[in-house]
């Protein structure tokens, strides 16, 4: 299993997710935007993920819904900037409960010699809001959210 390094440096608005895997970035990229398979990969494992909706293309929107034992939603949503195939994705994210705390999530896949190198930067709009995504355990979720996506891909190559 590859390792998913995390970058939050101090000071600063955006936190950089690196994850590489074994696989083309063509694979990578179509899994990862797959309505049809991301539930089996978005979020930690304890909860359940739904797809609203999820139009990859710049200007279609996306919502995703995770539900806990107990019943709780907590929903995701935002809007594809710029998709280009199997390069990139730029999105808006915001956690529906933080409402106004939108970041600008970039995804870049990089070939390397039939690896795929995905870093996502995720820039938010003040270090505050930087800092309390991180002080909510989304570091324990996004290298979970990254392995779980690893194993997928794996499966599929």
């Amino acid at each position: 299993m590859n390792e998913t390094r995390i970058i939050a440096e101090p000071g600063k608005q955006e936190i950089v997710l690196i994850h590489e895997f074994d696989a083309p970035r063509e694979l990578v990229f179509a899994t990862a935007n797959d309505p049809d398979l991301l539930p089996e990969w978005w979020g930690p494992d304890h909860l359940t993920t739904k797809v609203d909706r999820m139009d990859v293309r710049p200007g279609g929107s996306w919502r995703i819904t995770h539900r806990d034992a107990d019943g709780n939603e907590y929903a995701f949503r935002g809007v594809h900037h710029d998709v280009v195939a199997p390069e990139r994705v730029i999105r808006t994210f915001e956690f529906e409960g933080a409402p106004g705390h939108v970041s600008l999530e970039t995804a870049i896949f990089e070939n390397i010699a039939g690896r795929t190198r995905l870093t996502t930067t995720s820039v938010y709009q003040a270090i505050e809001d930087r800092d309390m995504v991180l002080a909510s355990g989304m570091e324990a979720g996004a290298r979970r959210t990254m392995e779980r996506l690893d194993l997928l891909v794996t499966k599929s190559a």
